[in-house]
Parts: C-alpha cells; sequence; structure tokens
C-alpha cells in the first residue's frame, strides 16, 4: 500500500481551468438544520423584473459564470407564500449541476440568480411564480401551488468556465468519467498545497459526474473505470475531513466506499482512525483488525493499534483508581478505649474476694 494515512496524489496531469471556492457541503453543513429560508439584512439587488438577490456571504474573485459556463451550487428552495420547503441539495451532500442557458423552464429564475454570482458566494433569491413553476405549479412538488413566488438559497461551488455547454447527460460513459478524473487531479493538486476546503470541492464535483443514477446504469469495465475515480475522490475527502478534525464526516466518506469495497484497506483505516478520534474504540479496533488482515505488514495499522492498546490500559489504569477512591480499603475497627479506672477496681475487688477466701480456709483449719 502507498501511503496509508495519506490519499494518493496524482502528479501526471494538467489541471483545466476551473473556479472555485468554499461550500457549505465540506463544512459540514446538513439540511437538518435550516428549516425556513434565512434572514438576510444586506442590500437588495434587483437582477430581472421578477429576481432579486441579496448576499449572505461574499464570493472571491472577479470571474462570474457566462452563458454555457457549467455551474456546481448546492441549494433550498421554498415557496415563498406558505414558507414550505420543497427541494434540498445539501439532504443528498451532492451539488447541481447547470449549464447557464440551457436550464429547465422551472429553473429559468434560479439561473439568473446563478449567472450573477461568484464562486464562494451564498446568496438569497427571491424569483417570481412567472419564472418559477407558473400558473400550474408543480406536480413534482406539491408544496409548490400555482402561482408560487419562490425564495432560493444558493451557495456557488464553483464552475467551469468553457463554452461547450456539454452537461453530463449529454457526455459517453468516457467522457463523464474523464471529465470526473480530471477534477480529482485537480484536488490532488490543491491537497498538496493544503489546500483542503479547495480540494474537497474538486472531489465533490468530480463526484457528481457519478450519480447514483448513472453509477446504475454501468457494469463490467465500464464500472469498474468510474469507481476507480469516485473511490480515490471520497477516500481523499475523509482524508481531508481527518486534517480537519470533521471525524464523522470522514466516517461517512469512507462508509461509502467500504459499500462499493467491504475490504478497501484505505476506508477502513481511515474510518478506524475517525472512530478512535471520537472515542469509539471498540469499533476503531474493528476497523483495524480488519485492514491488518488484507494489509498485515503495514506498520501504519500496527501503530494505530498499539495506541489503541495504550489507551485502553490508562483507561483501565483511571477506572481502577476511581474505584479505588470511591470504595477505599476496607476500614479496620478501632480498638475502644478502656476505662482504666474500672479495670483497676476490678482488679481490687479480685484481690480482696482471694484474701477473705483464703482467711475463711484459716478459720476451718484451726477449728
Amino acid at each position: 500500500m502507498d501511503e496509508i494515512d495519506e490519499p494518493h496524489i496524482r502528479e501526471d496531469a494538467n489541471s483545466n481551468e476551473v473556479i472555485t471556492q468554499s461550500s457549505s457541503f465540506v463544512k459540514g453543513e446538513t439540511s437538518a438544520e435550516v428549516s425556513n429560508p434565512p434572514k438576510v439584512d444586506s442590500q437588495v439587488e434587483v437582477l430581472h423584473d421578477k429576481v432579486t438577490k441579496q448576499i449572505i456571504k461574499e464570493g472571491h474573485g472577479h470571474n462570474k459564470p457566462t452563458k454555457y459556463s457549467t455551474c456546481f451550487f448546492h441549494y433550498r428552495a421554498w415557496s415563498e407564500g406558505t414558507q414550505h420547503k420543497f427541494e434540498d441539495t445539501w439532504q443528498e451532500q451532492r451539488p447541481i449541476e447547470m449549464v447557464l442557458g440551457k436550464e429547465k423552464k422551472e429553473m429559468t429564475g434560479l439561473g439568473i440568480g446563478v449567472a450573477s454570482m461568484k464562486a464562494g458566494e451564498r446568496a438569497l433569491l427571491r424569483v417570481g411564480w412567472e419564472l418559477g413553476y407558473g400558473k400550474e405549479g408543480s406536480f413534482s412538488f406539491p408544496n409548490v401551488p400555482p402561482m408560487a413566488d419562490l425564495v432560493y438559497e444558493v451557495e456557488l461551488i464553483g464552475f467551469d468556465p468553457t463554452k461547450e455547454g456539454k452537461a453530463r447527460s449529454d457526455m459517453t460513459v468516457e467522457e463523464r468519467i474523464g471529465a470526473a478524473d480530471q477534477r480529482k487531479v485537480d484536488g490532488n493538486a490543491l491537497f498538496k498545497e493544503e489546500k483542503l476546503e479547495e480540494a474537497m470541492q474538486q472531489y465533490e464535483m468530480a463526484i457528481a459526474y457519478m450519480g447514483d443514477d448513472f453509477m446504475f446504469q454501468l457494469f463490467g469495465k465500464y464500472r469498474d473505470m468510474a469507481l476507480a475515480v469516485k473511490n480515490p475522490c471520497h477516500l481523499n475527502t475523509a482524508a481531508c475531513l481527518i486534517k480537519l478534525n470533521r471525524y464523522e464526516e470522514a466516517i461517512g466518506q469512507c462508509t461509502i466506499v467500504l459499500s462499493e469495497d467491504e475490504n478497501n484497506v484505505k476506508a477502513l483505516f481511515r474510518r478506524g482512525k475517525s472512530r478512535a478520534a471520537l472515542g469509539q474504540t471498540d469499533a476503531a479496533r474493528e476497523d483495524f483488525l480488519k485492514a491488518r488482515k488484507h494489509a498485515p505488514e503495514d506498520k501504519a495499522i500496527a501503530r494505530e493499534l498499539r495506541l489503541l492498546a495504550e489507551h485502553d490500559k490508562v483507561i483501565h489504569q483511571k477506572q481502577k483508581e476511581l474505584y479505588k477512591g470511591i470504595f477505599g480499603p476496607r476500614p479496620q475497627p478501632k480498638p475502644k478505649p478502656s476505662n482504666w479506672l474500672i479495670l483497676i477496681w476490678h482488679s481490687l475487688l479480685s484481690v480482696f474476694y482471694r484474701l477473705i477466701a483464703l482467711f475463711k480456709r484459716g478459720t476451718h483449719k484451726s477449728d
């Protein structure tokens, strides 16, 4: 195995220009944390008669996506009148891909908003029903009634400024895998520079090319080719998360790999490290032992098992001292203090009775 505690870094590829910044996905945000649109006090920017924007978090750089740019972003969507949330891509932990100028009709307003954003920017968009689901509302989302104005919370992870305008659905299998692999190469370069969050963004975009619907259609060599790119992206993301002390998320990334390859040594090792960091020592030991079966000579695995054993020894000693302190040694009975006056009195009485007895014996003999 090569560097089991670090991701394998590709050094032989040139990266395409991909503009990215931090996403809330890589910061560990989940949909359960947000049920209503955020309250925003920033200035309202009018993008269109039916679209306004308020910036929640500033982006970086000066570039913005143009027509036919492929944009990757997360968003939450609410029906403004009812405040019902009807879509949340953070929940799936996978960004949406949109080719500007080729978006679905109901996403026209959303596309206008995304086109105004910089990489890393987060914004609140308000879209009139005319540029949303229209007079009929949505059959797919019952929470979107007819003529419903929409509210979006959007974060632009990054965009590919190429102008080919080719969406994933229009790509061949080889093209999709190749595009994902290039994202992985870019992520590895960022990892080497210790730009961990930016690296995770690239891995996330690579994984987006190989969603569940795409993987379900693959068999044989094509599935193997896809997994050869997808699994390292999950594993390298886990390595970044471990460096950032975000162990729960790292466990999730490793578990995805193990669902495809239950004996993957790097996934077992990194999940074990994350579990150990969270104090889940029994589960961590189970992962390390399973990893050792497939890599018995690996020193990193042996080191982690040794650290677990030392940790258990320390915990056992502390528990022993704790119990000793709580219950303590069994107290010895203290001798009751003696009353010396009573002892002397008893002694005198004993002598007195003996003298009387001797006197009586002498009297009987003389008679």
